[in-house]
């Protein structure tokens, strides 16, 4: 602040010089934009805690769309409706891991498809400390869009499942976890990432975040396109921001589930029956 109060002081010095005066204008503003963008970046200091100690995922579709851990073809009948932690677990196998094991830690990405840490050092997946990734295929009865819900949705024709969210039990102030959480699906559509409970944009990774109240689908929480019986490969991320305001020292050790649903719609937001 003594920086600020000096140049104050200058910029009311009836004897300094316009051009002087314009520097120091100049000056002021680059030294306020550096201390705002500093503020977003937050990281944790200390890392004796793990990022999130545990991790639950429920995945849930609607009626006309399904989903398999593999790539049937378009034998819709060999997808399902549902994609359970046990599922998710098979596929980390092969990273000699599970949910249970995977603490995810603070990462950042301006793609959405590589990870750093906060010194620039590339990280893999699905390593504990680092963030999760799985691949999945999708496949719809017709064209459609597919969109992530809050409202609920049948995953089987019959049961109902909550809507999506990510959630915590965890206390004030580690349950502001659930605001430093990032998802991404990557596709050949490209990346769209969806951030929890935004209250703004704080990286430079462009994200969206559901509505509250009766949800709306448009192109702006769009995630990907899908032709009648084609499946697409579909891959979801999920880590935790390190430049998120929210991702410092009070989160750690938190506890952490997330729950995904998706909807298909029309070219004009309406959901397919």
């Amino acid at each position: 602040m003594g920086v600020f109060k000096k140049a104050a002081e200058k910029l009311t010095n009836e004897k300094m010089s316009s051009r002087s005066r314009r520097r120091l204008i100049v000056f002021i503003a680059i030294i306020t934009l550096l201390s705002m963008t500093t503020s977003t970046v937050a990281w944790f200091t200390v890392n004796t805690f793990a990022g999130v100690q545990l991790f639950e995922l429920n995945i849930s579709t609607g009626e006309d769309l399904r989903v398999s851990m593999e790539n049937h073809g378009s034998d819709i009948e060999q997808y399902t409706h549902v994609i359970t932690n046990d599922m998710i677990n098979t596929y980390l196998g092969r990273y000699n891991t599970n949910l249970r094991d995977l603490i995810i830690a603070p990462v950042t990405t301006t793609n959405g498809n590589t990870f750093t840490f906060q010194n620039g050092t590339v990280v893999e997946e699905n390593k504990r400390g680092t963030y999760l990734e799985f691949k999945c295929w999708f496949i719809g009865t017709t064209d459609m869009y597919v969109h992530l819900t809050t409202e609920g949705v049948a995953n089987d024709g019959t049961r109902g499942v909550d809507g999506t969210k990510v959630s915590t039990t965890s206390p004030s102030p580690q349950s502001d976890i659930i605001r430093a959480i990032r998802i991404g699906f990557n596709s050949d559509n490209g990346n769209v990432t969806w951030e929890p409970n935004k209250a703004g944009q704080s990286t430079s990774l462009p994200t969206f975040d559901l509505p509250g109240g009766t949800m709306v689908y448009s192109e702006s929480n769009r995630l990907f396109h899908l032709d009648a019986l084609t499946p697409k490969q579909v891959t979801v991320c999920i880590w935790m921001e390190g430049e998120d305001p929210e991702c410092d020292n009070d989160v750690q050790g938190a506890e952490l589930s997330a729950q995904l649903s998706f909807v298909a719609c029309d070219a004009n937001g309406n959901p397919i029956a």
